[in-house]
């Protein structure tokens, strides 16, 4: 996936362009105390995220346990937050989640954007963008893909204060 890297303090509302895609700078190496800390504080017992012996057993798709997708997601929006969340007043919507590939424990996940809307808010300081977000793991295959609208601070109107 070839885009533009930004990672600057130039992410206010009006320097991002519908269809704008973004290759941002930082990749996170999934450790097994991301999927197992996370995954037990959610809950989430399932044996694909914690039974090395019964995955193996299973003769099911995986020789080896899951990461579980809502630590996957969070580490995506996470490293496009540096990008994307700089200058957000509120988190509007995050829908449209799709968990593509599984992850395991060493990969490396990294976070592409893309630019899908903008439109005024109904504050003159700020304005609404929608962005789909995508993670890829060390072999550039698609793993998350997420929409999230945000309002964004305009540039105009902060930086005179």
């Amino acid at each position: 996936m070839k885009a533009h890297e930004l990672t600057s303090a130039n992410n206010y509302f009006e320097d991002f362009e519908v269809g704008q895609l973004m290759r941002h700078a930082r990749g996170k190496t999934v450790t097994e105390m991301d999927n197992v800390l996370i995954t037990n504080m959610v809950m989430n017992t399932a044996d694909g995220h914690f039974n090395e012996h019964g995955i193996r057993q299973s003769g099911g798709l995986f020789s080896q346990r899951v990461v579980f997708g809502g630590v996957n997601l969070s580490m995506v929006i996470g490293l496009a937050a540096q990008d994307t969340a700089e200058q957000c007043l509120r988190e509007l919507a995050l829908d449209k989640i799709r968990l593509t590939s599984p992850v395991f424990h060493g990969d490396t996940l990294y976070a592409f954007t893309e630019v899908l809307a903008k439109q005024d808010a109904d504050r003159d300081d700020a304005g609404v963008v929608t962005f789909r977000h995508y993670g890829v793991n060390q072999d550039d295959k698609l793993c998350v893909e997420a929409e999230r609208t945000v309002l964004l601070k305009r540039k105009s109107a902060w930086a005179q204060r």
